[in-house]
């Protein structure tokens, strides 16, 4: 009798587990899928993860040449992506089949190798190159605007500093910035040329400055571009960039938000991760300030750290605040910052859709969350085993999310001059859901 009323107890025990496991599904999303039947031991069933949930992802796109880190989808499907380089022979090219690319302008455009650095006085200095492309990190596509008869344009985004590898100790690193270098460029897509290009004064882009995202506001009145500066020795902070006459201004210089966790130790595909670059000593992660996403009204700007757990917003009003305006403005925009809440790791690049969703890409979960200001919470969006190292992502006029894969962790840079990764890395994508897509009310 006692046996019996183990057995029941335990039975109990175990529908109440499992009562409890369908609940948090309902309330967190998180799949109760997966279950293992192991026949050798007392038949029993184990809950496992699975590593997925979400809608399909499909895979759109190879590289078996070069690694990517930027992306950009237009409103004809047209695929762009980017390279951070050093060797590479081109920064941009266009998608031109499911396993090729071709250098985008044109090949040209594309400063070759041996003429991305400089050195004065054994000091390492990118190129002052404003014409040519040197290193885009980053891309984005705005539509275009019928009332002022702005292109559908392919914004790129090129830090000016490409990165170096030293001859003796094998170490990486990147040269300092001249001004030319560091810039913003447009490119008319109904005709693939070059129309505009930025540069920065050096009070603005400072030479260990490293611009890593861009978002745009191209209503009138506005005609702004919101750029990170997320410089892993330098000060990370926002560049605004006046798209009318050119002119340039910081803000949230050095801000806590805009910092580095010190010393966070990430994990990715379970593994503890530090930072081993070739002749140096052990270290962390050091990049501050990374994700960057607009809301639909154009009146916040979310943004977060590489390594840290939190979210913030900051409003625009204090972004465009310049201190000519107002001796404030730096006090103001410090007074304004929101935090938001953790969610739940750490989170590379963002990006934004047509219902006000801030989608943050999570490499050390292998998946992609968004914020939804509706509801004040994160939740997951896409959860999938090949999602190693999400880079950064495009939202489609198609409704889809494109995201970049590219292995990050596994790069020679990163573990002690090995290289880890293994082609081919992979442009993949999932719809978006409740109707999601582009952000189409800032022009």
């Amino acid at each position: 009798m006692r046996l019996l009323t183990i057995s029941l107890l335990s039975l109990a025990w175990g529908c109440l587990a499992w009562a409890q496991n369908a609940s948090l599904t309902q309330g967190n999303t998180i799949s109760t899928e997966g279950l293992v039947a192991n026949s050798t031991r007392f038949n029993t069933i184990l809950r496992v993860d699975n590593g997925t949930y979400g809608p399909p992802v499909e895979e759109v796109h190879y590289f078996y040449k070069y690694w990517p880190i930027g992306i950009a989808v237009s409103s004809t499907s047209r695929i762009f992506v980017c390279y951070t380089r050093g060797e590479y022979d081109y920064t941009v090219a266009e998608v031109n089949s499911s396993t090729t690319e071709t250098p985008y302008p044109s090949a040209g455009l594309n400063l070759p190798s041996d003429a991305l650095n400089t050195t004065f006085n054994g000091i390492d200095f990118g190129s002052a190159n404003s014409t040519g492309l040197i290193s885009v990190q980053a891309l984005y596509i705005t539509p275009a605007q019928n009332a002022s008869g702005r292109p559908e344009t392919l914004w790129l985004l090129d830090t000016g500093r490409p990165t170096i590898q030293s001859a003796s100790t094998g170490s990486y690193s990147m040269p300092y910035a001249q001004p030319g270098g560091p810039k913003v460029v447009g490119v008319n897509l109904s005709n693939n040329t070059v129309y505009t290009t930025y540069t920065f004064p050096s009070t603005v882009h400072y030479p260990d400055s490293y611009m890593n995202d861009v978002r745009f506001d191209l209503r009138p009145g506005r005609e702004v571009a919101y750029i990170v500066d997320s410089s892993n020795e330098g000060r990370n902070g926002f560049i605004m960039l006046n798209l009318t006459d050119g002119s340039s201004w910081r803000r949230l210089t050095q801000h806590p938000s805009v910092l580095r966790t010190y010393n966070a130790l990430p994990s990715y595909q379970g593994h503890p991760f530090y930072y081993r670059n070739p002749g140096m000593s052990l270290g962390h992660q050091q990049e501050g300030l990374d994700g960057i996403q607009i809301s639909p009204d154009g009146n916040h700007i979310y943004y977060s750290p590489l390594t840290s757990q939190n979210l913030y917003r900051v409003p625009t009003a204090n972004l465009l605040l310049q201190d000519s305006q107002s001796t404030l403005a730096e006090q103001a925009a410090s007074n304004n910052v929101s935090w938001l809440g953790q969610r739940g790791g750490e989170a590379n690049g963002f990006e934004g859709d047509s219902n006000g969703l801030v989608y943050m890409l999570m490499p050390t979960h292998n998946a992609v969350y968004y914020y939804d200001p509706g509801d004040l919470q994160v939740h997951g969006f896409i959860r999938d085993p090949r999602v190693l190292w999400p880079d950064s992502a495009s939202i489609g006029e198609d409704g889809y999310f494109y995201v970049i894969i590219n292995q990050l962790p596994y790069q020679d840079e990163w573990n002690d001059g090995v290289n880890l990764r293994t082609l081919p890395g992979a442009i993949l994508r999932a719809k978006l859901i409740n109707g999601g897509s582009k952000i189409m009310s800032l022009l």
